[in-house]
């Protein structure tokens, strides 16, 4: 529940910051999943682009986070940057669900 006492950028720096947080945490391990398992249900190229998508987001987020902090929290993201690092998050953990599920099977 949103804090009305707390000034516009306090309240930015209180969603933004952690959302960015977890989205570095997400790309990070989605990197290191897609750099070192075999995934038999994707070909090596479908795998080498999701993780080149994943780097590409990285960077992406890197960038922002470094405008973030130059300006003290005083600027957001558009969602329609937040959005498809949503959806690639999403993906990824699809991902790692069904590599997950078919080494149990």
């Amino acid at each position: 529940m949103r804090d009305s006492n707390l000034p516009g950028s306090e309240l930015l720096k209180s969603v933004l910051e952690p959302l960015l947080d977890d989205f570095h945490y997400w790309f990070a391990r989605s990197r290191d999943f897609l750099e070192t398992k075999q995934l038999s249900f994707m070909s090596e190229q479908e795998q080498n682009d999701l993780l080149l998508q994943v780097k590409q987001a990285q960077d992406e987020l890197n960038t922002a986070k470094m405008l973030f902090n130059a300006t003290d929290g005083q600027v957001g993201i558009d969602m329609a940057t937040i959005t498809p690092w949503h959806n690639l998050v999403t993906k990824c953990w699809n991902v790692a669900m069904r590599f997950h599920q078919e080494q149990k099977g």
